[in-house]
């Protein structure tokens, strides 16, 4: 039976994304301890848990068929794989940083300075295309300390709240590239495995659909009905029942997450009353 091999970080910050969003794909993991290779009973899919670093060259060469990675490693890496769908957890940005003693945020403050990172290919992508010239130190960890020891007068790291860079007396002064958790493939993916991957992607699609989106329901006088679906941001129409008090039905539809607070207020002053909203657990289109 083919199966689609996906890599997955074997420790850190994405893995647990990485897990959970497979489990809500109905996708059951069963894993024994310090395992690496785990096959899935209820899905043609078998993970690989790998060093994060090392997860771009496995899917360049085809070692790995599918994986879950942040975007900023792919960049990094600059290997030949493509992304098919952004995954919206892990979100993160790759940035400069100096001494909080230090005023400017004027790039130019890096002309000609040392500057630590573990994203050499980034960092020199990014210097060039601003006409800076600094001295680059690669670094493989605990970049936020090369100031504090004089081994460099800025760095250029992963921030995600920015407390690691305070904790080190640093502060973030450019950001060069933001970044999230990404699934990508390989380039050489058979037809039998690109058909996996695709029943994959639909569930994928249908889990982040669902966390973008709200169940809503609410009372409405029937009089208002017309004015009140007009403000709704719905898939197609609102669904609407009748109330057991006359004049009264109960609307049904889909709302953004990210528009939720805008059209709510515009529902309360169109007479909407009794605002009920609702995770979706999943949304298929």
């Amino acid at each position: 039976m083919t199966k689609l091999k996906i890599a997955i970080q074997k420790s850190g910050r994405l893995h647990d994304g990485s897990l959970k969003l497979l489990k809500d794909c109905g996708i059951s993991i069963q894993n024994g301890k310090d395992q690496l290779k785990v096959n899935v009973a209820n899905f043609p899919l078998e993970i690989l848990y790998l060093r994060n670093s090392d997860i771009p060259q496995y899917l360049a060469d085809g070692v790995a068929d599918i994986a879950i990675i942040g975007e900023n490693i792919l960049i990094e890496k600059q290997k030949k794989v493509e992304i098919v769908q952004k995954l919206g957890f892990s979100k993160c940005r790759v940035s400069l940083a100096v001494p909080k003693e230090i005023e400017t945020n004027d790039l130019q403050f890096f002309q000609g300075k040392k500057i630590a990172t573990s994203y050499p290919n980034t960092l020199q992508a990014f210097l060039q295309k601003n006409n800076i010239e600094a001295d680059i130190h690669m670094i493989s960890g605990s970049v936020e300390i090369a100031p504090n020891i004089g081994l460099a007068d800025g760095i250029c790291d992963i921030v995600s709240t920015g407390s690691t860079l305070f904790k080190n007396g640093l502060r973030e002064t450019q950001v060069i590239l933001t970044s999230e958790a990404v699934l990508a493939k390989s380039l050489d993916l058979i037809k039998e495995k690109e058909t996996i991957l695709e029943q994959l992607l639909f569930r994928i699609q249908t889990v982040i659909r669902a966390k973008k989106s709200k169940y809503i329901l609410m009372n409405v006088p029937n009089a208002k009905i017309e004015a009140v679906s007009n403000i709704l941001p719905v898939l197609k129409s609102p669904t609407i029942l009748p109330l057991a008090e006359p004049g009264w039905s109960s609307l049904h539809s889909v709302i953004e997450e990210n528009q939720f607070w805008e059209v709510i207020d515009a529902l309360k002053a169109a007479g909407a009353e009794g605002i009920l909203v609702v995770p979706i657990e999943k949304m298929i289109l």
